[in-house]
């Protein structure tokens, strides 16, 4: 089983939004960003935030893949 943000970018894409934005309006580090980039697991606590952000569930930004 793994996970992928692929909704979160594709959101962020609609919104014409970077990736470093996100970072800045969320409060994120690099470093977690860079977890996002490679589709590892992350706080539920960040995931908490960006849905905050983006008035969204957390099923909008991530998806788990079943293998």
């Amino acid at each position: 089983m793994s996970i992928s943000y692929k909704k979160l970018w594709v959101m962020l894409a609609e919104k014409g939004m970077s990736k470093a934005e996100l970072r800045k309006t969320v409060g994120i580090t690099p470093g977690i960003l860079t977890k996002m980039n490679k589709n590892e697991v992350i706080s539920f606590s960040i995931l908490l935030k960006i849905c905050d952000a983006f008035k969204c569930d957390i099923g909008d930004i991530v998806e788990v893949i079943h293998e």
